[in-house]
């Protein structure tokens, strides 16, 4: 067992979600979305060092001490797994740890829209699942990939960095690969997945140009393909997918995209007032005919229209599902606020002033 297992262990039994460990600092956790300073020494660099090469793989100690950065993935043995981060600050080593569960909740258990069982069902086509960093992105997305591991009999490969839950074989035959790990690049990974007779195809994030457009090209030839994005709403995130490819080349993308997408999910974590814990909230937009004829014309502004007018399809917009918590005593008016699109609509319910002061109207 390595020193700081007992680190882990803490927060694992304190529920918290994240622990920071920082040169010059005591260790911290973050509790609920709020950081917490755990009762501790101060860590010094070198010894802070020595805690994490601890658990560090050779090639990832070579790779941080040659760039400053290093994520790869670390695993207590029946307890938790967690998505790791070394970074160098000003007063020497840091690193950021964010448990993964062990046990990979369903859509129920998480209290989704049941339709995210319908995506996981999906033929083909592009689904992707956005939001602000730490949101629940990953989370959501392994209860889809588990609901289809569990009812289909396909082939399904991961691409991630790193491998954050881990899938059992069960239905469906299941790999998952690491970047750096098992591929060179998402992009690398990627254009070899079409050749390992996949059906469904997870990329961890669309990060470039090269990843988008391999991730559109599997989506239009007949795979099911899931991936993420950080961006704060449905629209945003057609609109950025646009933007990362050159002038010339958006009428194209625009069109492929039109095409193959098939669902936008985009998530926000609310900490919740009438019990302990977070709730995640949703707004979702589904690739109909009128909404991809928008995308082809350029027309995103309009998108959350038809989102409004298509509540009988499935589609919800993010403040509609902000509202109703807040009006079920669920989730605080001030941060519904400060997160919610239509600020305007949620000014009534507030009790304090916004903590953006600049974006009060």
């Amino acid at each position: 067992m390595a020193q700081i297992d007992a680190f882990f262990k803490m927060l694992h039994e304190h529920g918290g979600s994240d622990l920071h460990l920082s040169s010059g600092s005591q260790p911290v956790i973050r509790l609920r979305g709020d950081l917490q300073r755990v009762k501790y020494k101060t860590l010094e660099h070198e010894e802070l060092k020595k805690l994490l090469y601890e658990i560090t793989p050779e090639r990832k100690i070579k790779e941080f001490e040659e760039t400053g950065d290093v994520d790869f993935g670390y695993e207590v043995p029946n307890m938790a797994r967690y998505r790791v981060n070394y970074f160098m600050q000003n007063r020497g080593i840091a690193a950021a740890f964010r448990e993964i569960p062990e046990k990979i909740m369903t859509i129920e258990e998480l209290g989704l829209p049941p339709i995210l069982a319908q995506l996981a069902m999906l033929p083909k086509g592009l689904v992707l699942v956005t939001g602000p960093t730490g949101s629940g992105k990953s989370t959501t997305l392994a209860a889809i990939i588990d609901y289809a591991n569990k009812m289909r009999k396909e082939h399904i490969v991961t691409i991630e960095d790193p491998i954050e839950f881990v899938h059992q074989n069960q239905s469906c035959l299941i790999n998952q690969r690491e970047v750096g790990r098992d591929t060179l690049t998402f992009k690398a990974a990627l254009r070899g997945a079409l050749r390992e007779d996949p059906d469904i195809i997870l990329v961890g994030e669309m990060r470039d140009l090269e990843t988008v457009e391999l991730a559109l090209e599997a989506a239009e030839t007949g795979h099911l393909v899931f991936s993420t994005l950080h961006t704060i709403s449905a629209p945003k995130t057609i609109d950025r997918i646009i933007e990362i490819f050159p002038g010339e080349l958006q009428g194209q993308i625009r069109s492929s995209l039109s095409e193959s997408l098939r669902a936008v999910v985009s998530q926000t974590l609310f900490k919740r007032i009438d019990v302990k814990g977070r709730v995640a909230v949703l707004e979702l937009l589904l690739g109909i005919p009128s909404v991809r004829n928008l995308i082809r014309e350029s027309k995103t502004y309009q998108i959350n229209s038809v989102i409004e007018t298509s509540k009988k399809r499935g589609m919800q917009t993010l403040d509609d599902e902000i509202m109703k918590l807040v009006e079920a005593n669920v989730i605080d008016p001030n941060e519904a606020y400060n997160k919610s699109v239509n600020k305007k609509r949620f000014r009534p319910f507030m009790t304090e002033a916004p903590e953006d002061f600049t974006d009060d109207e």
